[in-house]
């Protein structure tokens, strides 16, 4: 079958590009914005990729257009299509058909952290032996890729593997379904990581994602799992509404999965129920990690991976790509790139890189991005999270907002930009070695961590 997928370089349409030429399908597609990781992805698997949504990508005449969410109504290709007639679907229903029926399928939903949580739990699954299939928001370093289909387990040669990882995100599934993408999966074992208003551009607060959230719990089987963030009180309000699964919680201070005399190297002790199960030896730190850990475990846990197993995992788990990622040290600088772009993951981002680098400065730069962002929903909060920092750098262009009113609170460490260049040469003027540069956008942010890395080695 061809398939012809419309906004294939968004990380979530990219990985169904990777699935579905694995699975023998001929795949292209077309995207308005390329950047990395997902484009060199992309043409390292032989994807040919069109730039824009011209009409005329009908003459290549597939047998079914895969629509991502980036795709509204008034988009030329996609009016193209519905003026002719012609099949389509989103990418979530593609995928449940075509890859996730009959699988064990464990969904890792949450406000924040779910791609390194699904990264970590395929991982502790393949260093079991248990060779599962995964779609991730990023490109997990262990593997190399952001998708692949089940391969064959260590247990048995003769059979494919029933698993597969999948981050579950709660954005909505296409202009003709408002759903949010995580009900199309139908779970065995969900995380229920963390919920917190996000997505101002499609929900209307908080208890609307909430009832997602119950939307996504009413689909488990009752022989399934639910593994619960114990401190959210927004997930208490979720599975109040109902739950028809046994749930194990982590986080909290008595019972369920806990972590405690986490170390400065990032290791600490693993409890369950109160009894000691080991000592994860990593370099990952900040309590946000140790909670995806704690998750990633009960949840390998539910498909038989002993917990000693996990942990021993955890110890060769290697964080994703674009999470406090080094891109480079110039002259005693280093610059990091790093996903965070909602004020919670900035905060915890922030206090992350301080817990490794203790006193030296910490050069914030930011672009505001997301949807949600660019609404200015989250921008009072937005000084707070950045406490951390020495220095704070916001690329202000086509904001619907005043930036620098927003940044008033921290005016004495706070800078904002409408011109890049400016901001680059601002930030190189201003680094000192030993200092540390943390860019922080959920998308390609216009190249700025390479422009960085040239403008302090001049």
């Amino acid at each position: 079958m061809h398939i012809h997928i419309l906004g294939i370089c968004g990380t979530f349409m990219g990985g169904i590009a990777v699935l579905a030429k694995a699975a023998g399908h001929q795949v292209t597609g077309c995207d308005a914005n390329v950047y990395p990781p997902m484009s060199t992805q992309l043409e390292a698997q032989g994807i040919t990729l069109i730039e824009g949504f011209s009409a005329d990508q009908l003459d290549l005449q597939p047998d079914i257009y895969v629509i991502g969410n980036v795709v509204t109504r008034g988009n030329p290709l996609m009016e193209a299509i519905l003026n002719r007639g012609l099949p389509y679907i989103s990418g979530p229903q593609w995928l449940a058909e075509n890859v996730l029926q009959g699988k064990w399928v464990l969904a890792v939903a949450g406000t924040h952290g779910k791609t390194t949580t699904a990264s970590m739990l395929a991982w502790i699954l393949e260093y079991a032996g248990l060779a599962p299939g995964f779609l991730i928001g990023g490109v997990p370093q262990n593997f190399g890729i952001s998708a692949r289909l089940p391969g064959t387990p260590k247990q048995d040669t003769n059979s494919q593997s029933p698993f597969f990882v999948i981050e579950a995100d709660e954005y909505d599934t296409a202009f003709f379904d408002k759903r949010s993408k995580f009900v199309h999966y139908h779970p065995r074992t969900a995380i229920l990581n963390n919920l917190e208003f996000d997505h101002a551009d499609i929900f209307a607060d908080l208890a609307a994602i909430e009832t997602q959230f119950h939307h996504l719990v009413r689909t488990v089987p009752g022989e399934g799992l639910v593994v619960a963030n114990g401190r959210e009180e927004s997930l208490q309000r979720v599975l109040q509404r109902g739950c028809w699964t046994p749930v194990e919680t982590f986080g909290e201070m008595q019972g369920g999965w806990q972590a405690s005399n986490a170390a400065a190297d990032g290791s600490f002790d693993v409890h369950l129920e109160g009894k000691p199960q080991g000592r994860v030896q990593w370099d990952l730190l900040g309590e946000h990690n140790r909670m995806n850990a704690l998750a990633t475990l009960a949840a390998a846990r539910h498909v038989g991976v002993p917990v000693d197993v996990g942990i021993a995992a955890l110890s060769e788990f290697q964080n994703v790509k674009r999470r406090m990622e080094i891109r480079g040290v110039v002259n005693g600088v280093t610059v990091y790139d790093d996903f965070a772009h909602h004020p919670t993951a900035i905060a915890t981002t922030v206090a992350g890189l301080r817990a490794k680098v203790g006193g030296a400065r910490i050069l914030a730069v930011l672009e505001p991005r997301s949807n949600t962002m660019k609404l200015g929903v989250m921008k009072a909060a937005l000084p707070d999270s950045l406490v951390d920092a020495d220095q704070v750098y916001c690329y202000g262009a086509n904001l619907g907002w005043d930036a620098t009113e927003a940044f008033a609170p921290i005016a004495h460490k706070a800078q904002v930009y409408g011109d890049m260049q400016v901001m680059v040469d601002a930030i190189a003027a201003t680094a000192q070695p030993g200092d540390h540069v943390l860019v922080m956008s959920n998308g390609g942010f216009g190249g700025v961590h390479q422009k960085l890395l040239e403008r302090l080695g001049r």
